[in-house]
């Protein structure tokens, strides 16, 4: 919870309303059940649109975002309702997590995920950040700095900052999400600034393995295999590769790199008592360059959040909230208590 730049205050934070989680209301499945119920309300305005017969929460983010922008205007106030309604709720959740304690002193929000991903995600971070300044609750919301399918993989070389000295100028990463896992090489360049800001993703695989429904050690294996093409094509590049990896994992992590709950959107038992995700990868590919290889774990809304360490420097507190299967969440410190300039 104590990392070079800030402090971890909190993260996967649960709080329950009635049966559910509030966070629930906000995450991409409720986006997708909202653009059905609107839909239904719709009716044969739906049909007689440019959504025609299909099923809006079945589509892909680029096509919700052509009927926003180009589609006739029922498609496009269909899809407004369900931000609207969205934004609703997200506000809901913000309002509720600052008044937990972890969350009481929070300027700003990056909001992340598979949504952001979108102009429908956008508007609906924007809309959520309209609907807070007018009941006078102060806080910035804004769409996570980087691309969200690179900001966990960026995040993570803020949790290997203590092993990265100057003889690597590269890393791999890892993101893994309720859907899809994600690995990368993360170029470094120092030389363009020390505190790895100006770092960059320069080559990435990503398996959707939500389609293949694989079991836990399937994923595992496969996870094993992309890792080592990236590190054999590292070492083409000629590039000095650290025998270090970092992995965002949904989930509440402990520190022996167990996951002690949260992780039941992913393939198979990942919480079992017997299972360590950073041992089970290291198995696969003990050695990096020759180097015997070492597994760092966090939480993906973590790794996501530190991503937007240089952007948040001007602030004491702030936090981040990931859209995706669920929603994600987790609060930062800055550890100079934010006297710094922000990029």
């Amino acid at each position: 919870m104590e990392l070079p730049e800030v402090s971890i205050e909190s993260y996967n934070l649960e709080i329950r309303e009635g049966r559910r989680f509030v966070g629930d209301k906000a995450s991409g499945r409720a986006f997708r059940a909202l653009l059905d119920k609107v839909q239904a309300q719709a009716g044969d305005l739906a049909e007689e649109s440019d959504i025609g017969d299909e099923k809006l929460a079945e589509m892909k983010k680029k096509e919700w975002d052509r009927l926003l922008t180009n589609g006739d205007a029922n498609a496009a106030a269909i899809i407004h309702s369900a931000v609207e309604e969205f934004s609703q709720n997200l506000a809901a959740v913000v309002r509720r997590y600052l008044r937990h304690k972890s969350w009481r002193g929070v300027k700003k929000v990056a909001v992340g995920g598979g949504l952001r991903r979108s102009r429908v995600g956008e508007l609906s971070i924007a809309r959520t950040e309209v609907i807070l300044k007018g009941e006078d609750i102060d806080i910035g919301l804004v769409p996570l700095l980087h691309h969200p399918d690179e900001g966990g993989l960026i995040g993570a070389l803020h949790l290997l900052l203590p092993w990265l000295d100057e003889a690597y100028d590269s890393a791999l990463t890892v993101d893994i999400g309720g859907s899809n896992i994600r690995a990368g090489i993360l170029r470094l360049n120092r030389h363009k600034a020390a505190d790895l800001s100006r770092s960059e993703v320069i080559a990435s695989e990503l398996w959707r393995y939500r389609d293949v429904e694989p079991k836990r050690d399937e994923a595992l294996d496969h996870l094993g295999g992309m890792l080592r093409e990236l590190a054999e094509h590292a070492e083409e590049k000629r590039l000095a590769l650290a025998p270090h990896i970092g992995v965002g994992c949904p989930g509440r992590i402990e520190a022996d790199g167990s996951i002690a709950q949260g992780a039941q959107n992913l393939p198979g038992n990942w919480e079992a008592a017997s299972f360590n995700l950073p041992a089970a990868i290291h198995e696969r590919i003990p050695y990096i360059g020759g180097s015997r290889s070492s597994v760092v774990l966090h939480n993906d809304a973590v790794m996501q959040g530190l991503s937007e360490i240089p952007r948040m420097r001007d602030v004491k507190r702030w936090a981040v909230l990931t859209i995706g299967t669920g929603l994600g969440n987790a609060v930062f410190a800055n550890a100079d208590g934010g006297k710094r300039k922000a990029m």
